[in-house]
């Protein structure tokens, strides 16, 4: 097990934008962390009211955004138009090119979520888009398959062999992981015992195929794992 503490991360203070960079992005460059397997970029964004990131053009990938805390509206040139509020994944196909733009929903209130980028298993496809919820209960002591190749079990498909989980534990809550080859786990929020050391929020580990690892001692623990070819 490869542990990536959290204050080893890249970071950026843009005023009205606060971002951690866990692989390699923009203007942190880090060649020990350019990625792992397809996962290309985790950013723990924070967005202050009223503003967010004017349309901007993707080509080539897979875009997954995960709200934490407050409400995130997304626009793009193919017509889709929706606000995202925690518990809901959103997938971006950017494909053969795609323009959005992402704001803060509330003039008042903070905005708190991760923005993933995937590589594409296909580069040059249609672009597209799409987004759903998954409530609480479906997470609460276990794992959710919230993206899939394939879109099974009414996850959002991704044009990449990935497998992205997300789970929620507290006390007395514990997870074995799904099968998996190589594994990135990353802490959204709280606190939790993975093999015995304390993770915490942005903190994340990284898997060998073969390795196996389980879950105790969560404290508000919000959990993603991404099983990767």
């Amino acid at each position: 097990m490869h542990i990536r503490r959290s204050n080893e991360r890249g970071y950026a203070d843009h005023g009205w934008l606060r971002s951690f960079h866990t692989f390699s992005f923009a203007n942190y460059v880090d060649p020990n962390h350019m990625g792992f397997r397809a996962l290309r970029v985790i950013n723990e964004d924070r967005v202050t009211g009223g503003q967010g990131f004017g349309a901007h053009p993707h080509q080539d990938m897979e875009i997954i955004s995960y709200v934490l805390e407050g409400e995130m509206e997304h626009k793009d040139n193919m017509g889709n138009g929706e606000v995202m509020r925690p518990g809901d994944v959103q997938r971006m196909s950017a494909g053969t090119g795609v323009l959005h733009s992402e704001f803060n929903h509330s003039e008042e209130n903070g905005l708190h979520f991760l923005q993933i980028w995937i590589e594409p298993a296909k580069r040059g496809i249609a672009p597209s888009y799409e987004q759903k919820a998954f409530p609480t209960a479906e997470r609460q002591g276990q794992w959710r398959l919230v993206a899939s190749q394939d879109g099974r079990e009414g996850s959002v498909s991704v044009n990449q062999d990935v497998n992205l989980y997300a789970g929620l534990f507290d006390a007395g809550e514990q997870a074995a992981a799904p099968p998996s080859r190589y594994a990135w786990l990353h802490v959204v929020k709280g606190t939790i015992d993975v093999n015995g050391e304390t993770l915490g929020s942005g903190d994340a580990a990284a898997f060998q195929p073969g390795e196996t690892f389980s879950l105790t001692g969560g404290q508000a623990a919000e959990v993603l794992l991404f099983d990767l070819a």
